[in-house]
């Protein structure tokens, strides 16, 4: 009977130490993990997005030239960036786990596969489409343009002429006064 306690003893050591050895390794992935990021950059370069390996949004750059685009566009740009960073997330925890734990236990495909869950690939990249706008900006006054044409109406009747003017004949002498006024 001492054989088989002696065996039980060392099974127990094996897999203790077996246990202490895994520990480290994924405590070696988790350390190594911690301080990696994932950036991606519009095409055009206007919007820089940087994502930690948990996913979380740590940096977001906007150059001035986004200024021309609709504020739509730029939003959906950042969200589409977010995505494509954090589904390059599992592939990151893929190359760690080969430097560190090995990628040939149950645990390490089991924390891929769960990577892979939680940033899926993003859909493919198709022309976004933006909703209207709300509202027109205009930037000159509004009387500078034509106002349209009067609808058409009834023709008027000529304007009636203008009241004559008569002049009184000269022999007309109907004042009092009796002769000139400056004498």
């Amino acid at each position: 009977m001492p054989d088989s306690v002696d065996a039980s003893d060392q099974l127990i050591d094996n897999w203790t130490q077996k246990l202490e050895e895994n520990a480290a390794r994924y405590q070696a992935l988790a350390e190594r993990m911690e301080g990696q990021t994932v950036t991606e950059r519009s095409r055009d370069g206007s919007v820089q997005v940087t994502v930690d390996s948990r996913g979380l949004l740590k940096n977001l750059a906007i150059a001035e030239t986004a200024g021309t685009k609709r504020m739509a566009e730029v939003s959906a740009e950042v969200m589409r960036l977010v995505q494509k960073a954090q589904a390059r997330i599992p592939e990151l925890l893929q190359q760690a786990m080969a430097e560190t734990t090995g990628t040939a236990d149950e645990a390490a495909s089991h924390i891929v596969e769960e990577a892979k869950s939680t940033f899926p690939a993003p859909p493919p990249e198709a022309e976004p489409e933006f909703p209207a706008p709300d509202r027109v900006r205009r930037f000159l006054p509004e009387d500078t343009e034509e106002p349209p044409p009067p609808p058409p109406s009834a023709p008027r009747p000529p304007a009636p002429p203008p009241p004559s003017r008569r002049r009184r004949p000269a022999d007309d002498e109907d004042d009092d006064f009796g002769g000139p006024i400056l004498s």
